[in-house]
């Protein structure tokens, strides 16, 4: 869909996702001819600074995409499903940032450091995946080309933007009220978040695990094109604004060493590899928030299996896991 430019509509503009789309927008200079920002009825009206002008908010409905050649949704699944197909039918390329459409058969699940080749089978839909399966993937895929990814067990500790706005204003406001000794009232999450972890992140399924933990197992098969992976996750949500950490440990099919993996890390598109423990080089949640990259380090052998290795993965996102990928979705397709 070659052009010079495009007329780009983001549905879900005042959500923190939608927001950091169109702050990307602008960073990597996307050529946008019209940005058309579309929210929810309260937030019509609304301007959006894009490119040194004002763009005014409109209300989502299913004539709102006359014209649009690409459609951002960041407004949860069921806005997906309800207006997504519109978008399509008025001609535009979707890039859905819910859940709606990730596991359908005929949607391309994408990665661009993983899989940019998939974007070639959609159907007017491209999905972007689980914050946190993404950056896994970007992780994974070149050790799996070299050795075989066979297992993962990961466990991650999520940032509460990953839930929105509202989470983030729920730990600021029980911080304060822990240190004014006020009552904490749950509304966001079941339990308290300030000082605490939560071991439950979306709704439990019936054998245990979270819809959460299970994306990440199907979504990781997906991208990955292979569905001999076998991914056990546990997802944690934690008392940090920002950027996902993951404690991924790995089983391979073939001998990979800790010097190896690093080596070919440093070289992947996508990660920067922190890996100095004994100057205390890590990757921090503190320090990958505002960044584009995958950090990966405490790369060591796990010695309790043949082929094994344990490492540390962080990533802002609202930026890799979410806008920034979606947005390199999009830069694929304008290249096709």
């Amino acid at each position: 869909m070659k052009s010079k430019y495009y007329n780009v509509a983001v549905a879900g503009a005042t959500g923190v996702v939608g927001e950091e789309m169109i702050k990307i927008l602008e960073e990597r200079d996307f050529p946008v001819n019209n940005l058309l920002p579309l929210a929810s009825g309260r937030s019509a009206g609304m301007e959006i600074d894009f490119k040194g002008e004002k763009w005014t908010v409109e209300e989502l409905n299913h004539e709102s995409f006359s014209g649009i050649d690409i459609a951002f949704f960041s407004a949860g699944a069921a806005r997906s499903l309800e207006f997504a197909g519109s978008a399509v039918d008025a001609g535009a390329i979707v890039i859905d940032n819910s859940s709606a459409f990730r596991m359908e058969p005929d949607t391309p699940l994408v990665v661009p450091e993983v899989n940019p080749e998939a974007i070639h089978e959609h159907n007017g839909i491209i999905a972007n995946p689980n914050c946190s399966t993404i950056q896994m993937v970007v992780a994974l895929k070149p050790l799996h080309d070299t050795a075989g990814v066979k297992r993962v067990v990961v466990s991650t500790y999520q940032a509460v933007s990953g839930a929105g706005r509202e989470a983030m204003d729920e730990l600021s406001q029980q911080t304060r009220d822990i240190f004014s000794f006020q009552d904490i009232e749950p509304l966001k999450f079941p339990h308290q978040i300030a000082f605490n972890c939560i071991p439950h992140i979306d709704v439990f399924l019936d054998d245990g695990y979270t819809k959460e933990e299970m994306k990440m197992a199907h979504e990781t098969r997906k991208i990955m094109g292979d569905e001999s992976i076998q991914v056990s996750a546990t997802c944690v949500r934690v008392p940090v604004f920002c950027s996902h950490s993951e404690s991924v440990n790995i089983e391979f099919e073939r001998e990979m060493s800790p010097a190896q993996a690093r080596d070919i890390l440093s070289k992947a598109p996508g990660v920067e590899v922190m890996d100095d423990p004994d100057k205390s080089l890590y990757p921090l949640a503190t320090k990958a928030t505002g960044k584009d990259l995958v950090y990966v380090g405490r790369i060591r052998r796990d010695e309790t299996v043949a082929c094994g290795l344990n490492m540390w993965v962080v990533s802002d996102q609202l930026r890799k896991g979410a806008a920034l990928n979606a947005i390199q979705i999009a830069e694929l397709l304008t290249q096709e």
